[in-house]
């Protein structure tokens, strides 16, 4: 996203008087507010129609509607917002009045700056609050994400580069195997960036219907089309000031990505049934385990948006390529599916260890922790009983042959689901005259993960048999 001045946060000054109204859009600018005028109450809720505010600060008495009718309008309209009254013509009962229609607090005039600024903070901290509770209470999936868990190279030498990315604005694109953990890390640079205590929202690119793209991303006013019966919040605006997580964002449609481009270039969009564009301040981590590159060169992914998202690339391994951490992921698992449980945490004997070492798991760590819950629930004691792995058919190799085994061959579980697995890929290969599509297709995976096993085995696709 392009680089905009950071503010303590969005005022909206509402004052009548332009005098009143420039010095206090002076002081606050001074005091690092991005300040927002206006002289009414109708140019007050365009205004918060417009564009993210994060406190109101308006006079109580103003002519064609106050500051009380402004702060019940606005409170109607936009609840997490907070409004403060600013006035010389204060009066316990007109406090209480207020207080009643929504304002958060109510100052005297002439206001002391440090005072004002103090109100102010509590008020944006309110206001944090809020979204992040209105958010949590609409979102799914939005528990505290686990730490990071492993001690591979592969794997630290990942978080080393999350965590020089979280320091920064810069968008970061996260590639890898569905399962791999790409929404972890997502969740771990939001936290380590100076944006953690603004809301961290998701969401999934695949699941959102094309004729729901804009109301999704961008919102819309009440009315704007059939069926838009009330005012919605976009996921960019409900993410203002923080981290937007673009989950599988390689499936966004052609038609959506121009939109989504000028957002990450010009930090503004238009929400439907808004004459005026709206801004935000939006930092943007997307992910998927898509082969975006190839994306790209077919086309079907816009160039300029991949160069806008690929700024930090991080390229997360797949949990059969840093083995020495499935015993450690293994071990957190059952520790917390157990407690969740009521049980002790079972132990993991050596037996166990070897059988998940031996698995190439397709499904990565997802599929490692759904197969350690399953152990564990179906297991009756403190001890896990069965593993109940795929067969290795499933895992993209076969068993071999029980000719092949006799007369001191290779006994190596390891070694020999090696050897059936090159075999497979080359044989793959011939099949679909090195087309990778094709021979992907056939081997039941994507054209990244091809990738990934034609490098392992140094196997040149145009002459795979050489």
């Amino acid at each position: 996203m392009a680089d905009r001045r950071k503010t303590r946060g969005r005022i909206l000054v509402v004052e009548d008087e332009s005098y009143v109204r420039e010095s206090l859009g002076e002081i606050l600018t001074s005091r690092g507010y991005d300040v927002t005028l206006a002289a009414s109450l109708d140019a007050a809720l365009d205004a918060l129609a417009r564009a993210p505010i994060d406190a109101v600060l308006t006079d109580l008495r103003m002519p064609g509607g106050d500051g009380l009718e402004l702060t019940k309008r606005a409170s109607a309209l936009f609840p997490e917002i907070p409004i403060l009254i600013f006035t010389g013509f204060g009066t316990i009962a007109s406090a209480v009045e207020c207080v009643k229609a929504g304002a958060s607090d109510y100052i005297l005039k002439p206001a002391d700056p440090d005072a004002l600024d103090a109100a102010l903070q509590r008020s944006l901290t309110t206001r944090t609050l809020r979204r992040e509770v209105a958010y949590l209470r609409s979102a799914t999936g939005s528990a505290a994400p686990p730490q990071p868990i492993g001690a591979s190279r592969a794997w630290l030498d990942v978080i080393k580069k999350i965590r020089a990315a979280a320091a920064s604005d810069a968008t970061i694109l996260i590639l890898g195997e569905s399962g791999t953990g790409k929404e972890v890390l997502a969740r771990l640079a939001h936290a380590l960036s100076p944006r953690a205590a603004a809301p961290y929202v998701r969401v999934n690119c695949a699941a959102v219907p094309m004729e729901m793209w804009e109301s999704e991303f961008f919102g819309h006013r009440k009315g704007s089309y059939t069926g838009a019966t009330a005012d919605r919040e976009g996921r960019f605006r409900l993410a203002d000031r923080g981290t937007l997580f673009m989950d599988e964002i390689g499936t966004m449609p052609l038609a959506a990505q121009a939109k989504i481009l000028r957002v990450l270039q010009d930090g503004e969009f238009d929400r439907l049934g808004d004459e005026q564009p709206t801004r935000v301040d939006v930092r943007v981590v997307a992910a998927t385990n898509s082969d975006i590159d190839a994306e790209v060169a077919a086309g079907r992914f816009r160039q300029d948006l991949f160069y806008r998202i690929n700024v930090v690339r991080i390229e997360v391994p797949p949990l059969r390529s840093r083995p020495d951490d499935i015993a450690l992921l293994a071990a957190k698992f059952a520790g917390d599916i157990a407690s969740r449980l009521g049980r002790p945490a079972p132990m993991l004997t050596v037996g166990i260890l070897e059988d998940l070492a031996a698995y190439s798991w397709p499904g990565n760590v997802r599929e490692l922790r759904n197969v350690i819950e399953r152990a564990i629930i179906l297991s009756p004691g403190d001890s896990l009983a069965s593993l109940d792995l795929p067969p290795v058919e499933r895992m993209g190799v076969r068993a071999a042959d029980a000719g092949d085994l006799t007369g001191g061959a290779e006994l190596n579980l390891r070694a020999v689901l090696a050897v059936r697995e090159k075999e497979i890929v080359i044989e793959a290969l011939k099949r679909s005259a090195g087309v990778r599509k094709e021979a992907s297709r056939l081997l039941g995976i994507d054209q990244r993960n091809l990738g990934y096993y034609l490098k392992k085995h140094g196997i040149d696709p145009d002459h795979p048999e050489s």
